[in-house]
């Protein structure tokens, strides 16, 4: 374990350093040491290559929500990397989002059917994650969060199947509100939001991550694969993560996942991508990165991975 920690303390990435030191190693982000980190993750020809396409007023082109170089997805990766917050120059961004979630035209459209409000929770949650990790919160993260609290469902997560018939929660919808109101939570104090999150956390838990309650199958088996980055989609490493970063990585439901997990690891001692949902190139299209993330290969280490998996297994106490 400490030869792949030593490989990734000397990645030419700077923000997967940071993500060993501070998620792994558990150095405080704000020290001194990691400030300086967080500013060459700043610097970096990543961040450089992310926010390449800003038009003069700060903004992204091709709307909010343009997978994956809308500003929605560049928040939420800036904020996953470990980009510094308070960053002022971000402020176009984050308006862009607030402006296409709480737009009178994007809440008209939500749709109530029988009791459950139908609508993609991961977006909201997205938008509101990201923007408090940043730094960039106003009365507008407020707003967000009263409209997921207000569509939760009586499982405990979110959907945004319009069929009747559908009377369970998303595990792709659920995650990221979960992920979302735990920090909210425990950023403001307010109870409403931690018991939100501990009712989301219970739909993952009570399927010990990735089984159906009614016979104990797999419920999908891409949540078995490990990607980076997830972007709205659940696999089993984010909802890990996320149950880590929550607090709820030493519930007993979490030890399958964990055991699966660990069994995924390579003989380099790292962790693999074993698919992706992104691809490189020029032309514009729904799933454009404009950066690589490590590519998937199952028998090489993906950094980004090894260093998630280390900080879930760090959180759940599986580390020598």
């Amino acid at each position: 374990m400490d030869n792949v920690i030593d490989r990734l303390l000397k990645s030419e990435e700077p923000s997967v350093r940071y993500k060993v030191r501070v998620g792994v190693l558990g150095e405080a982000p704000q020290s001194r040491a990691v400030r300086r980190l967080q500013g060459q993750i700043r610097r970096s020809p990543r961040v450089r290559s992310l926010l390449s396409e800003r038009t003069a007023d700060g903004r992204t082109p091709r709307g909010a929500y343009s997978k994956w170089d809308g500003a929605h997805w560049l928040l939420a990766m800036l904020a996953d990397i470990g980009y510094p917050p308070g960053d002022v120059s971000l402020i176009p961004l984050r308006d862009q989002v607030c402006q296409t979630w709480l737009s009178a035209g994007h809440l008209k459209k939500v749709r109530t059917i029988d009791g459950r409000t139908r609508r993609c929770g991961s977006q909201e949650g997205n938008a509101v994650w990201s923007i408090l990790t940043l730094g960039l919160a106003d009365e507008r993260v407020d707003q967000l969060v009263e409209n997921l609290l207000r569509w939760q469902w009586p499982d405990g997560g979110w959907n945004c199947d319009k069929r009747p018939a559908a009377i369970n929660s998303s595990f792709h919808e659920t995650l990221i509100p979960l992920r979302a109101m735990a920090l909210y939570g425990r950023l403001t104090g307010r109870r409403r939001a931690l018991a939100a999150a501990k009712r989301a956390a219970d739909v993952f838990l009570k399927r010990r991550l990735f089984r159906r309650q009614r016979d104990g199958a797999v419920m999908d088996p891409s949540f078995l694969k490990l990607h980076y980055p997830p972007y709205w989609h659940y696999d089993l490493l984010f909802g890990l993560k996320v149950l880590a970063e929550a607090g709820f990585i030493r519930d007993r439901r979490c030890r399958e996942g964990l055991d699966v997990l660990q069994s995924k690891r390579l003989p380099d001692g790292g962790w693999p991508a074993e698919a992706r949902y992104y691809y490189l190139g020029a032309r514009n299209g729904s799933g454009r990165s404009l950066v690589a993330w490590g590519g998937a290969n199952r028998r090489c280490m993906n950094e980004w991975v090894t260093a998630d998996a280390l900080f879930v297994l760090r959180q759940a106490r599986r580390l020598p």
